[in-house]
Protein backbone atom coordinates (compact mmCIF):
# COMPACT_ATOMS: atom_id res chain seq x y z
CA UNK A 1 0.00 0.00 0.00
CA UNK A 2 1.52 3.26 -1.05
CA UNK A 3 0.30 6.75 -0.94
CA UNK A 4 -2.27 9.22 0.95
CA UNK A 5 -5.14 7.23 2.48
CA UNK A 6 -8.70 8.21 4.03
CA UNK A 7 -9.61 6.60 6.96
CA UNK A 8 -13.26 7.49 8.85
CA UNK A 9 -13.31 6.54 12.52
CA UNK A 10 -17.24 6.60 12.98
CA UNK A 11 -18.30 7.00 16.98
CA UNK A 12 -21.10 8.59 18.86
CA UNK A 13 -21.53 10.58 22.21
CA UNK A 14 -23.58 7.60 23.99
CA UNK A 15 -21.40 6.67 27.22
CA UNK A 16 -17.91 8.27 26.07
CA UNK A 17 -16.12 5.82 25.10
CA UNK A 18 -16.77 5.66 21.78
CA UNK A 19 -15.38 8.65 21.09
CA UNK A 20 -12.33 8.32 23.36
CA UNK A 21 -11.51 5.00 21.80
CA UNK A 22 -11.92 7.21 18.47
CA UNK A 23 -9.81 9.56 19.61
CA UNK A 24 -7.10 7.45 20.98
CA UNK A 25 -6.98 5.11 17.95
CA UNK A 26 -6.60 8.32 15.48
CA UNK A 27 -3.42 9.42 17.91
CA UNK A 28 -1.90 6.03 17.28
CA UNK A 29 -2.49 5.98 13.70
CA UNK A 30 -0.78 9.35 13.89
CA UNK A 31 2.23 8.02 15.88
CA UNK A 32 2.96 4.71 13.74
CA UNK A 33 3.61 7.32 10.95
CA UNK A 34 1.07 5.70 8.40
CA UNK A 35 0.21 8.13 5.77
CA UNK A 36 -3.13 8.48 6.39
CA UNK A 37 -5.56 11.53 6.67
CA UNK A 38 -8.05 10.41 9.74
CA UNK A 39 -11.65 11.90 9.94
CA UNK A 40 -13.55 11.52 12.87
CA UNK A 41 -17.21 10.89 12.05
CA UNK A 42 -20.22 11.87 14.55
CA UNK A 43 -22.61 9.20 13.19
CA UNK A 44 -25.80 11.55 14.62
CA UNK A 45 -24.71 14.51 13.02
CA UNK A 46 -24.49 12.37 9.80
CA UNK A 47 -28.13 11.23 10.56
CA UNK A 48 -29.45 14.49 11.38
CA UNK A 49 -27.45 17.41 10.81
CA UNK A 50 -30.55 19.40 11.15
CA UNK A 51 -30.68 18.25 14.38
CA UNK A 52 -34.49 17.94 14.31
CA UNK A 53 -34.34 15.07 17.14
CA UNK A 54 -33.06 18.05 19.07
CA UNK A 55 -35.57 20.53 18.47
CA UNK A 56 -38.56 18.08 19.04
CA UNK A 57 -37.14 17.07 22.39
CA UNK A 58 -34.82 19.51 24.07
CA UNK A 59 -31.98 16.71 23.91
CA UNK A 60 -29.66 14.71 21.71
CA UNK A 61 -30.63 11.42 21.29
CA UNK A 62 -26.96 10.33 23.32
CA UNK A 63 -28.00 12.58 26.38
CA UNK A 64 -31.10 10.49 27.86
CA UNK A 65 -29.08 7.40 27.62
CA UNK A 66 -25.87 9.33 29.25
CA UNK A 67 -28.33 10.72 32.33
CA UNK A 68 -29.95 7.26 32.84
CA UNK A 69 -26.22 6.17 33.16
CA UNK A 70 -25.15 8.76 35.60
CA UNK A 71 -28.39 8.62 38.02
CA UNK A 72 -28.30 4.66 38.17
CA UNK A 73 -31.27 4.41 36.53
CA UNK A 74 -30.24 1.47 34.39
CA UNK A 75 -32.83 -1.39 35.42
CA UNK A 76 -34.51 -2.23 31.82
CA UNK A 77 -32.39 -1.11 29.90
CA UNK A 78 -32.20 -4.43 28.56
CA UNK A 79 -35.51 -4.13 26.89
CA UNK A 80 -34.79 -0.71 25.75
CA UNK A 81 -31.96 -2.00 23.82
CA UNK A 82 -34.29 -4.49 22.29
CA UNK A 83 -36.22 -1.59 21.30
CA UNK A 84 -33.71 0.71 20.24
CA UNK A 85 -32.70 -2.02 17.99
CA UNK A 86 -36.47 -2.37 16.66
CA UNK A 87 -36.19 1.17 15.47
CA UNK A 88 -33.17 1.18 14.04
CA UNK A 89 -34.69 -1.87 11.59
CA UNK A 90 -37.21 0.18 11.10
CA UNK A 91 -35.43 2.97 9.77
CA UNK A 92 -33.04 0.71 8.15
CA UNK A 93 -34.13 2.00 4.68
CA UNK A 94 -33.73 5.64 5.01
CA UNK A 95 -30.82 5.17 7.65
CA UNK A 96 -28.58 3.22 4.67
CA UNK A 97 -29.81 6.23 2.21
CA UNK A 98 -28.49 8.66 3.99
CA UNK A 99 -25.10 7.00 4.40
CA UNK A 100 -24.48 6.36 0.75
CA UNK A 101 -24.73 10.01 0.34
CA UNK A 102 -22.30 10.52 2.85
CA UNK A 103 -19.86 8.00 1.94
CA UNK A 104 -20.37 9.10 -1.45
CA UNK A 105 -19.56 12.83 -0.64
CA UNK A 106 -16.68 11.69 1.64
CA UNK A 107 -15.17 9.07 -0.55
CA UNK A 108 -13.52 7.47 2.52
CA UNK A 109 -11.02 4.53 1.61
CA UNK A 110 -11.39 2.98 4.94
CA UNK A 111 -14.41 3.03 7.31
CA UNK A 112 -14.27 2.00 10.87
CA UNK A 113 -16.83 1.98 13.20
CA UNK A 114 -16.49 2.19 17.18
CA UNK A 115 -20.18 1.62 17.47
CA UNK A 116 -22.54 -1.18 18.07
CA UNK A 117 -26.14 -1.47 16.62
CA UNK A 118 -25.50 0.47 13.04
CA UNK A 119 -22.59 -2.07 11.92
CA UNK A 120 -25.56 -3.88 9.16
CA UNK A 121 -25.93 -0.37 7.80
CA UNK A 122 -22.98 1.28 8.13
CA UNK A 123 -21.74 -1.51 6.14
CA UNK A 124 -24.21 -2.08 3.12
CA UNK A 125 -24.59 1.44 2.74
CA UNK A 126 -20.95 1.70 2.24
CA UNK A 127 -20.69 -1.61 0.11
CA UNK A 128 -23.45 -0.30 -2.34
CA UNK A 129 -22.07 3.57 -2.53
CA UNK A 130 -18.18 2.77 -2.68
CA UNK A 131 -18.18 -1.20 -3.79
CA UNK A 132 -14.23 -2.30 -2.33
CA UNK A 133 -13.84 -0.02 0.64
CA UNK A 134 -13.26 -2.47 3.69
CA UNK A 135 -15.56 -1.85 7.00
CA UNK A 136 -14.12 -2.98 10.19
CA UNK A 137 -15.89 -2.79 13.28
CA UNK A 138 -13.69 -2.32 16.11
CA UNK A 139 -15.46 -3.47 19.65
CA UNK A 140 -14.94 -1.42 22.73
CA UNK A 141 -16.99 -3.96 24.74
CA UNK A 142 -15.16 -6.94 25.94
CA UNK A 143 -17.52 -8.91 24.25
CA UNK A 144 -20.40 -8.64 21.81
CA UNK A 145 -23.86 -8.81 23.14
CA UNK A 146 -25.93 -11.14 20.61
CA UNK A 147 -27.70 -10.40 18.33
CA UNK A 148 -26.97 -7.32 16.21
CA UNK A 149 -24.93 -5.36 18.72
CA UNK A 150 -21.25 -5.58 17.77
CA UNK A 151 -20.99 -8.50 15.23
CA UNK A 152 -23.13 -8.65 12.50
CA UNK A 153 -23.99 -12.03 10.40
CA UNK A 154 -23.75 -12.21 6.84
CA UNK A 155 -22.31 -9.21 5.85
CA UNK A 156 -18.71 -8.54 4.64
CA UNK A 157 -17.16 -7.07 7.64
CA UNK A 158 -13.62 -7.05 9.80
CA UNK A 159 -13.87 -7.43 13.51
CA UNK A 160 -10.96 -6.14 16.25
CA UNK A 161 -11.93 -8.03 19.44
CA UNK A 162 -10.29 -7.26 22.92
CA UNK A 163 -10.55 -10.46 24.47
CA UNK A 164 -10.84 -14.15 23.77
CA UNK A 165 -14.55 -14.81 24.55
CA UNK A 166 -15.15 -11.76 21.81
CA UNK A 167 -12.97 -13.81 19.14
CA UNK A 168 -14.85 -16.95 19.78
CA UNK A 169 -17.64 -15.22 19.49
CA UNK A 170 -16.83 -13.80 15.95
CA UNK A 171 -16.25 -17.35 14.70
CA UNK A 172 -19.81 -18.42 16.61
CA UNK A 173 -21.50 -15.93 14.59
CA UNK A 174 -19.67 -17.20 11.08
CA UNK A 175 -16.93 -14.80 9.84
CA UNK A 176 -14.20 -16.05 8.37
CA UNK A 177 -11.12 -16.13 10.07
CA UNK A 178 -9.82 -13.89 7.80
CA UNK A 179 -11.70 -11.06 9.09
CA UNK A 180 -11.40 -11.84 12.92
CA UNK A 181 -8.27 -9.71 14.48
CA UNK A 182 -7.39 -10.15 18.04
CA UNK A 183 -6.03 -7.35 19.77
CA UNK A 184 -4.74 -7.74 23.43
CA UNK A 185 -7.58 -5.66 25.21
CA UNK A 186 -9.29 -1.87 24.82
CA UNK A 187 -8.12 0.88 23.34
CA UNK A 188 -6.42 3.33 25.85
CA UNK A 189 -5.00 6.62 25.57
CA UNK A 190 -1.39 7.29 25.42
CA UNK A 191 -1.09 8.59 29.16
CA UNK A 192 -2.07 4.99 30.60
CA UNK A 193 1.39 3.78 29.17
CA UNK A 194 3.45 6.94 30.52
CA UNK A 195 5.62 6.57 33.22
CA UNK A 196 4.25 6.93 37.28
CA UNK A 197 5.27 10.30 39.01
CA UNK A 198 8.45 10.11 40.08
CA UNK A 199 8.36 10.95 43.54
CA UNK A 200 4.49 9.21 44.23
CA UNK A 201 4.35 9.84 47.82
CA UNK A 202 5.58 13.55 47.12
CA UNK A 203 2.53 13.87 45.65
CA UNK A 204 0.12 12.42 47.51
CA UNK A 205 1.16 14.70 50.78
CA UNK A 206 1.21 17.69 47.94
CA UNK A 207 -3.23 16.62 47.82
CA UNK A 208 -3.43 16.20 51.84
CA UNK A 209 -3.03 12.28 51.38
CA UNK A 210 -1.19 9.76 53.39
CA UNK A 211 1.82 8.25 51.29
CA UNK A 212 1.75 5.35 53.13
CA UNK A 213 -2.03 4.42 53.50
CA UNK A 214 -4.06 1.83 51.15
CA UNK A 215 -5.82 4.04 48.75
CA UNK A 216 -8.48 3.79 46.77
CA UNK A 217 -10.04 5.65 43.55
CA UNK A 218 -13.87 5.55 43.38
CA UNK A 219 -14.60 6.15 39.46
CA UNK A 220 -17.95 6.33 37.99
CA UNK A 221 -17.17 7.69 34.57
CA UNK A 222 -17.42 11.58 33.64
CA UNK A 223 -20.97 12.08 35.42
CA UNK A 224 -19.93 10.40 38.91
CA UNK A 225 -22.66 8.62 39.94
CA UNK A 226 -25.00 8.52 42.74
CA UNK A 227 -23.50 5.35 43.96
CA UNK A 228 -20.49 6.87 45.29
CA UNK A 229 -22.37 8.56 47.86
CA UNK A 230 -23.29 5.12 49.81
CA UNK A 231 -19.32 3.86 49.19
CA UNK A 232 -18.27 6.58 50.92
CA UNK A 233 -20.31 6.23 53.47
CA UNK A 234 -19.16 2.22 54.04
CA UNK A 235 -15.54 3.59 54.04
CA UNK A 236 -15.20 6.17 56.51
CA UNK A 237 -11.86 4.75 57.69
CA UNK A 238 -10.51 3.91 53.81
CA UNK A 239 -8.21 6.70 52.34
CA UNK A 240 -10.00 7.77 48.99
CA UNK A 241 -9.92 9.56 45.47
CA UNK A 242 -12.75 10.29 44.32
CA UNK A 243 -13.18 11.49 40.87
CA UNK A 244 -16.93 13.22 40.45
CA UNK A 245 -15.97 14.42 37.05
CA UNK A 246 -19.07 17.14 35.36
CA UNK A 247 -21.16 16.01 38.42
CA UNK A 248 -20.48 19.20 40.84
CA UNK A 249 -23.65 18.55 43.11
CA UNK A 250 -21.73 15.07 44.16
CA UNK A 251 -18.54 16.43 44.58
CA UNK A 252 -19.88 18.90 47.08
CA UNK A 253 -22.40 16.21 48.85
CA UNK A 254 -19.04 14.26 48.88
CA UNK A 255 -16.88 16.88 50.62
CA UNK A 256 -19.55 16.92 53.26
CA UNK A 257 -19.68 13.90 54.34
CA UNK A 258 -17.87 12.98 57.22
CA UNK A 259 -14.55 10.45 57.15
CA UNK A 260 -11.75 9.26 59.54
CA UNK A 261 -9.69 8.91 56.97
CA UNK A 262 -7.93 11.56 54.47
CA UNK A 263 -9.92 11.93 51.01
CA UNK A 264 -9.61 13.53 47.91
CA UNK A 265 -12.35 14.62 46.12
CA UNK A 266 -11.82 15.55 42.49
CA UNK A 267 -14.10 17.52 40.11
CA UNK A 268 -13.30 16.89 36.08
CA UNK A 269 -9.97 16.06 35.31
CA UNK A 270 -8.69 15.56 31.49
CA UNK A 271 -5.08 13.79 33.88
CA UNK A 272 -7.38 10.44 34.76
CA UNK A 273 -4.03 8.29 34.46
CA UNK A 274 -1.83 10.71 36.15
CA UNK A 275 -4.72 10.42 39.19
CA UNK A 276 -4.90 6.94 38.73
CA UNK A 277 -1.49 6.44 39.81
CA UNK A 278 -1.60 7.57 43.15
CA UNK A 279 -3.88 4.76 43.77
CA UNK A 280 -3.81 1.28 44.80
CA UNK A 281 -7.12 -0.10 44.33
CA UNK A 282 -10.02 0.55 41.99
CA UNK A 283 -13.74 1.14 42.83
CA UNK A 284 -16.40 1.72 40.15
CA UNK A 285 -18.39 0.18 37.26
CA UNK A 286 -17.76 -2.87 35.40
CA UNK A 287 -17.61 -0.46 32.52
CA UNK A 288 -14.71 -1.76 29.37
CA UNK A 289 -12.66 1.39 29.43
CA UNK A 290 -12.76 2.15 33.07
CA UNK A 291 -11.63 -1.68 34.13
CA UNK A 292 -8.86 -1.79 31.20
CA UNK A 293 -7.58 1.30 32.47
CA UNK A 294 -7.49 0.42 36.11
CA UNK A 295 -5.56 -2.71 35.36
CA UNK A 296 -3.02 -0.77 33.19
CA UNK A 297 -2.50 1.07 35.93
CA UNK A 298 -2.00 -1.97 38.30
CA UNK A 299 -4.85 -1.41 40.42
CA UNK A 300 -7.18 -4.24 41.43
CA UNK A 301 -10.61 -3.24 41.34
CA UNK A 302 -13.57 -3.52 42.94
CA UNK A 303 -17.21 -3.94 40.75
CA UNK A 304 -20.85 -5.04 41.03
CA UNK A 305 -22.55 -7.19 38.28
CA UNK A 306 -26.36 -7.30 39.61
CA UNK A 307 -29.96 -6.66 37.67
CA UNK A 308 -28.46 -2.70 36.88
CA UNK A 309 -25.27 -3.63 35.21
CA UNK A 310 -25.98 -2.81 31.77
CA UNK A 311 -26.29 -5.51 29.85
CA UNK A 312 -23.28 -5.45 27.65
CA UNK A 313 -20.91 -4.96 30.26
CA UNK A 314 -22.14 -8.11 32.34
CA UNK A 315 -19.16 -10.13 30.64
CA UNK A 316 -16.81 -7.93 32.06
CA UNK A 317 -17.44 -9.05 35.86
CA UNK A 318 -16.18 -12.17 34.54
CA UNK A 319 -13.81 -11.22 32.76
CA UNK A 320 -12.42 -9.74 36.86
CA UNK A 321 -12.84 -13.22 37.87
CA UNK A 322 -11.29 -15.53 35.41
CA UNK A 323 -8.10 -12.99 35.26
CA UNK A 324 -8.04 -12.95 38.84
CA UNK A 325 -7.65 -8.82 38.98
CA UNK A 326 -10.39 -8.17 41.76
CA UNK A 327 -13.40 -8.41 43.40
CA UNK A 328 -17.25 -8.66 42.29
CA UNK A 329 -19.68 -8.11 43.88
CA UNK A 330 -24.03 -7.89 44.33
CA UNK A 331 -23.99 -4.89 45.59
CA UNK A 332 -21.97 -1.88 46.98
CA UNK A 333 -23.61 -2.82 50.39
CA UNK A 334 -20.72 -4.88 51.36
CA UNK A 335 -17.87 -2.51 49.97
CA UNK A 336 -16.55 -2.54 53.16
CA UNK A 337 -15.69 -6.28 53.23
CA UNK A 338 -14.17 -5.98 49.80
CA UNK A 339 -11.99 -3.35 50.48
CA UNK A 340 -10.21 -5.52 53.79
CA UNK A 341 -10.43 -8.66 51.42
CA UNK A 342 -8.59 -6.51 48.35
CA UNK A 343 -6.12 -4.71 50.89
CA UNK A 344 -5.18 -8.00 52.75
CA UNK A 345 -4.03 -9.63 49.75
CA UNK A 346 -3.12 -6.86 47.81
CA UNK A 347 0.48 -7.90 46.06
CA UNK A 348 -1.48 -11.43 44.65
CA UNK A 349 -4.26 -9.11 42.99
CA UNK A 350 -1.46 -6.93 41.69
CA UNK A 351 0.53 -9.54 40.67
CA UNK A 352 -2.73 -10.70 38.36
CA UNK A 353 -3.10 -6.81 36.99
CA UNK A 354 0.81 -7.08 35.93
CA UNK A 355 0.36 -9.93 34.36
CA UNK A 356 -2.39 -8.22 31.40
CA UNK A 357 -0.46 -6.60 28.68
CA UNK A 358 -3.13 -4.41 26.98
CA UNK A 359 -0.83 -3.24 23.62
CA UNK A 360 -4.02 -2.71 22.05
CA UNK A 361 -3.60 0.91 21.07
CA UNK A 362 -0.17 -0.31 19.48
CA UNK A 363 -1.66 -3.09 17.59
CA UNK A 364 -4.82 -1.59 15.60
CA UNK A 365 -2.64 0.92 13.71
CA UNK A 366 -1.05 -2.60 11.66
CA UNK A 367 -4.41 -4.39 11.83
CA UNK A 368 -5.98 -1.32 9.63
CA UNK A 369 -3.03 -1.92 7.30
CA UNK A 370 -3.35 -5.24 6.28
CA UNK A 371 -6.75 -4.87 6.55
CA UNK A 372 -6.26 -1.39 3.75
CA UNK A 373 -3.81 -3.76 1.79
CA UNK A 374 -6.14 -7.00 1.56
CA UNK A 375 -8.63 -4.33 0.24
CA UNK A 376 -6.97 -4.61 -3.23
CA UNK A 377 -8.86 -7.48 -4.29
CA UNK A 378 -12.17 -7.11 -5.91
CA UNK A 379 -15.02 -6.45 -3.84
CA UNK A 380 -19.01 -7.74 -4.70
CA UNK A 381 -20.92 -5.11 -3.97
CA UNK A 382 -24.51 -5.97 -1.92
CA UNK A 383 -27.22 -5.97 -3.30
CA UNK A 384 -29.33 -2.96 -0.75
CA UNK A 385 -31.53 -0.04 -1.70
CA UNK A 386 -30.74 2.05 -3.86
CA UNK A 387 -29.11 5.61 -3.36
CA UNK A 388 -32.46 8.47 -3.05
CA UNK A 389 -31.81 11.73 -2.87
CA UNK A 390 -32.91 13.83 0.11
CA UNK A 391 -33.41 11.18 2.72
CA UNK A 392 -34.52 11.67 6.21
CA UNK A 393 -34.48 9.99 9.38
CA UNK A 394 -36.20 12.48 11.52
Amino acid sequence: MSGQRTVDLVYFDAGGGHRASAIALKAAIARAGLPWTVRLVNLREVLDPAQRFRRMTGMEPEDYYNKRIARGWTVGLAQELKLLQAMIRWWHGPTVRLLQQHWLATEPDLVVSMIPNFNRGLRESLASALPGVPFVTVLTDLADHPPRFWIEKGIDQHVVCGSAHAVQQARDAGLPATHIHASSGMLLRDDFYAPPPADRAAERRRLGLDPDRPTGIVLFGGQGSKAMLGIAKRLPDTQLILACGHNTALADALRALPARAPRLVLGFTPDVARTMHLADFFIGKPGPGSLSEAVQMHLPVIVVRNRWTLPQERYNAQWVQENGVGVVLTSFAKVDRAVAELVRDLPRYRAATERMHNRAVFELPGVLAQVLNQSEAPTVALDVLPIEPHSKVF
